[in-house]
C-alpha cells in the first residue's frame, strides 16, 4: 500500500462538507506514489504512506513548523517549497484534519487568483 486508504477516505468525507460548487472543482490524482487532491488542477493536500502532504501559503510556512507533528516535505531529499508533511498524531481528530485541508485549499485558491 503506497498510501493510507483510510486517511484518503477521511479527506473525501471532509471535502463533502464544502459547497457543491467547490466540490465540483476537486479531483483526485495518483502522484508522488500516493494520492493527491487538486482544486481546479492545483494541489491542495495528499496522502503519502501514512503522512498528509499539505501545500501552505508562504507567509504561514515559518509558524507552521511550531507544530510538533509537522515536518518539511523532503520527498526529493531537500525541502520542497510550500509543502509540508503532517505526521499521524497531527491527524487524530476530524477537526485536526479539517485544519490542514483548509490550509491546502487556501494555497490552491491563492494560486488560482494570480
Amino acid at each position: 500500500m503506497a498510501f493510507d486508504e483510510l486517511l484518503a477516505q477521511r479527506i473525501r468525507l471532509s471535502l463533502e462538507m464544502y459547497p457543491p460548487e467547490t466540490q465540483s472543482l476537486i479531483t483526485e490524482k495518483k502522484m508522488f506514489g500516493g494520492m493527491v487532491f487538486l482544486l481546479k488542477g492545483k494541489m491542495t493536500i495528499g496522502v503519502l504512506k501514512e503522512k498528509l502532504m499539505v501545500r501552505v501559503v508562504p507567509e504561514k510556512m515559518t509558524k507552521i513548523f511550531d507544530n510538533p507533528f509537522v515536518e518539511p516535505m523532503d520527498f526529493i531529499k531537500k525541502p520542497m517549497k510550500e509543502f509540508i508533511f503532517v505526521l499521524p498524531p497531527g491527524l487524530e481528530s476530524e477537526e485536526m484534519l479539517q485544519h490542514w485541508i483548509i490550509l491546502g485549499i487556501e494555497h490552491a485558491r491563492r494560486k488560482l487568483t494570480l
